[in-house]
């Protein structure tokens, strides 16, 4: 799996698990934090509360969120297949809705945190709920009950598979889970931010060293879950592996909880989610009303009575694209400005209608990276499913594996930044003349291309694998290994790792720099809503195939060497083709929004040029 960092790094999310009444208290400067409180709504003192003491504490939670989500769904598919005795196809599919569903939660997390209950109940309630998920899935494997019985070793074909009650249990596990997920991931990077007063030096540059030590420990999750903890599964039994993680998630939550006292909150500003319903919900109620020729005469940030609203707003040049929103800011004539203000989901300034329109038109491009994140998927799933009919031997005693095959997706990372770093941005800065190498859309372009040739590995690998299983007569042998080995599939695993490199930091960086202002944390839900809908998209598709190809000459047999998985890959292939075409078209057309802003003579204010790293 990715290396899944919040994308909201760099972002300003202010939260606070206390009452509004904070906003009301007294501010001073020096011995106490300009727009800091402590847990009891206080303005937080400098020396007792924040810094590197409450921040380690917050980091253990993401690191035990990796290894949770991540040892889990690499894993998932040989103990759906193997011991819950799902077909290929069927066992594909739950994973990749575990996934989505992980990742798609993480809008909710993220909208909860930020309009009702801040960042660190967020955080606190939802690691609980993760660990609550994964208590179950432990139980559901000690308890035979709960799972179907062993196969008998001289017939495949008797294996019973998982009963209704079973597979309830089973989702019901996942799901939790996957809601924990989805709170922890979209708060903790940002509560451990909070521990950091930007506008003081020392704790700005401490700021930057928690976000390293944040990638770094979601390294180690990550690592630790495709190794000791998929090792610990396969040979020790999921009951160990699944109660580590149980017990690993309780441990830091009691320290995460334990450093409350010094912990620094922050008010919540609510989600920029609403304000895009806002300005839909305000033009569809004026939708009767002309607009006035005039786009000054429409209500703005300068009519604003508040003078603090107003300075929290960046003026936008006024686009003649999707005009319909800017009647969501019209002056009704028959309700004053006052009035219309006070009434909810009515009228909106241009400038906040602007900001949707940024947002919209970042849709085609948005749409465009799905398919990446559906290629993906299938490294988890099928090529898991690859792995357990090949040869995984190192030597004559330690077999790798399946599952830790997705190590290989770190090493082509590693390889490919480095690589990136240090001879293909010195070209491009010469070649295309752009101080930052590639911009964001050419990375993500390259990401693309990517996918497209582990596709064509994937598929071409499968040839191979069947080849070797029809010489050796062992087509109708699903449990057999073949003579050939694991490292066949290190090309897709590793054309993907690299695509990931360049897709990942290319979407992060796009979506950073091009959502407004205002809605800087919209970046984190495009992002994370495309690795959602890229592992839905493949369970569609999964689903899709499976149908239309039928049970006889199933291209997603339960018996991989009796099915055509080489085809299912050649699909994703051309799919992943025809979306570089439309991207390519997508990314010609869009204007970056500096570009936009400074053609209207408007100088592009507090840009956050840290998240360009």
């Amino acid at each position: 799996m990715p290396h899944l960092p919040n994308p909201s790094l760099g972002t300003k999310i202010f939260t606070s698990p206390l009452t509004s009444k904070m906003s009301t208290l007294p501010q001073t400067q020096g011995q106490t934090i300009q727009d800091a409180w402590d847990y009891k709504g206080r303005p937080a003192e400098r020396s007792k509360t924040g810094g590197w003491t409450s921040a380690a504490m917050i980091l253990g939670i993401e690191g035990c969120e990796r290894l949770t989500t991540l040892g889990i769904a690499v894993n998932l598919v040989t103990y759906l297949t193997g011991t819950m005795h799902m077909g290929n196809a069927s066992s594909a599919n739950v994973v990749t809705n575990f996934m989505g569903t992980s990742f798609m939660l993480c809008l909710f997390g993220g909208f909860l945190a930020d309009t009702f209950i801040g960042r660190y109940l967020t955080s606190a309630i939802f690691a609980a709920i993760q660990a609550a998920g994964v208590t179950i899935l432990t139980i559901s494997t000690i308890i035979p009950g709960l799972h179907p019985p062993r196969c008998k070793e001289e017939s495949s074909e008797s294996c019973e598979p998982a009963n209704t009650a079973q597979l309830m249990v089973l989702y019901l596990a996942l799901y939790t889970i996957a809601l924990g997920t989805g709170g922890v991931k979209s708060s903790v990077s940002g509560f451990g931010s909070d521990q950091f007063d930007e506008t003081d030096e020392g704790e700005k540059k401490q700021m930057v060293m928690f976000f390293n030590w944040f990638f770094f420990f979601i390294s180690i999750g990550s690592l630790a879950a495709v190794t000791i903890l998929v090792y610990i599964q396969d040979h020790l039994g999921r009951d160990w592996g699944y109660g580590i993680c149980a017990t690993t998630i309780l441990v830091f939550l009691a320290v995460f909880l334990a450093g409350t006292r010094r912990y620094r909150f922050k008010k919540l500003v609510g989600s920029p989610l609403t304000q895009i319903a806002v300005v839909y919900v305000a033009a569809w109620r004026k939708r009767r009303l002309e607009l006035p020729s005039d786009p000054s005469l429409l209500y703005n940030v300068h009519d604003i009575d508040d003078e603090t609203l107003r300075k929290k707003k960046q003026m936008l040049p006024h686009s003649k694209q999707f005009r319909f929103l800017d009647k969501a800011a019209i002056k009704d004539p028959k309700i004053d400005v006052k009035t219309a203000t006070e009434r909810k989901w009515y009228l909106s300034t241009l400038t906040d209608v602007e900001e949707v329109k940024l947002v919209q038109r970042m849709l085609p491009i948005w749409a465009t990276t799905i398919m990446f994140w559906t290629v993906y998927a299938q490294m988890t799933t099928f090529s898991v499913s690859q792995a357990t009919t090949l040869d995984r031997h190192i030597g004559k005693s330690f077999q790798i594996p399946a599952g830790s095959l997705t190590l290989f997706f770190v090493g082509s990372i590693l390889l490919t930044v480095p690589i990136y770093d240090r001879i293909i941005v010195p070209i491009a800065k010469k070649l295309l003349k752009n101080p930052q190498g590639l911009t964001p859309l050419q990375r993500i372009g390259v990401g693309l291309v990517f996918s497209i040739l582990a596709m064509m590995a994937a598929a071409l690998t499968e040839v191979k694998r069947l080849h070797v299983a029809r010489a050796h007569g062992l087509v109708d042998n699903p449990d057999s290994v073949l003579p050939m080995s694991v490292f066949w599939l290190v090309p897709q695993f590793f054309f993907v790792g690299s695509g990931e490199a360049f897709t990942y930091i290319g979407q992060l960086d796009f979506f950073l720099r091009e959502c407004p202002k205002g809605m800087k944390t919209m970046s984190t839900g495009l992002f994370l809503s495309t690795l959602s809908l890229g592992f839905f998209v493949s369970s569609l598709l999964v689903t899709l195939v499976h149908k239309l190809t039928g049970h006889r000459n199933a291209w997603l047999a339960d018996n991989l060497n009796q099915g055509k998985l080489d085809y299912f890959y050649w699909l994703l292939a051309v799919l992943s083709g025809l979306n570089l075409v439309v991207f390519l078209v997508c990314a010609k057309w869009y204007v970056y929004k500096d570009k936009r802003l400074a053609q209207e003579g408007i100088e592009l204010e507090d840009q956050d040029t840290s998240s360009h790293a």
